[in-house]
């Protein structure tokens, strides 16, 4: 009875291990690595100033990011739509074609006003950090920067906005409390926090040199479901 009771308790033990195991792999975190194309401009640029602008990085270099193993990047030649559907500029599917460089014939430049360009990951998936360059070749802030998800591509099923740096709500999509930022060859990593979705609209607003709207590459790191 005694020996029938502890083989009880040793396989019990035994699968509590093996699920405590299966789920550190799960949660196994690695070093996001992103290719970054040449820099442009070096140093700290002036004479740019915005209510809502971040304070200088100390560090020389961004800091590491981790991501759960297996993250890529789902937006890789992926569909890309948006609200000008013929930019002045380029063609949509540049915004995923790899080219981040910041030279001519590298970006697409959208019309002046509030626009958007949309990426269809073609299934859900989990989401854990969105890189976006948007002109990089001089230092500008783009201005009501926000990132959202959904499940449908006319964003009405679970919308999830994951970044939102327009202080005074003049997109109409709420009032955001991340930092703008000046433009550089590192893009902007912004983290998510597994937020899970089909469909990818990042919007903006003009920026302190033009009206006008760019994109050189938007990479959505994450997980397919």
């Amino acid at each position: 009875m005694m020996r029938d009771v502890r083989n009880v308790l040793w396989a019990a033990v035994l699968l509590a291990g093996l699920g405590l195991s299966g789920t550190a792999r799960a949660q196994e975190k690695v070093e996001l690595e992103i290719v970054l194309p040449r820099p442009m401009f070096t140093g700290t640029p002036k004479h740019i100033k915005t209510a809502n602008l971040e304070p200088p990085r100390k560090e020389q270099k961004r800091p590491a990011f981790l991501v759960p193993k297996g993250t890529v990047n789902l937006a890789a030649g992926k569909d890309v739509s948006g609200s000008d559907e013929e930019p002045v500029i380029g063609e949509l599917e540049q915004i995923t074609d790899g080219d981040k460089e910041g030279v001519e014939g590298s970006y697409v430049e959208l019309g002046p006003g509030k626009q958007w360009v949309q990426i269809d990951l073609e299934k859900k998936a989990k989401v854990y950090a969105v890189v976006v360059w948007h002109f990089h070749s001089q230092a500008r802030v783009y201005h009501d920067v926000v990132v959202q998800t959904a499940d449908d591509e006319d964003f009405i099923a679970n919308v999830q906005t994951v970044y939102n740096n327009d202080h005074d709500n003049s997109a109409g999509l709420g009032v955001g409390k991340d930092h703008e930022y000046i433009e550089t060859f590192e893009g902007r990593l912004i983290p998510v926090d597994g937020v899970a979705g089909r469909y990818l609209r990042l919007y903006s607003n003009g920026n302190t040199s033009d009206e006008m709207n760019h994109y050189t590459e938007i990479e959505v790191f994450g997980i397919a479901e």
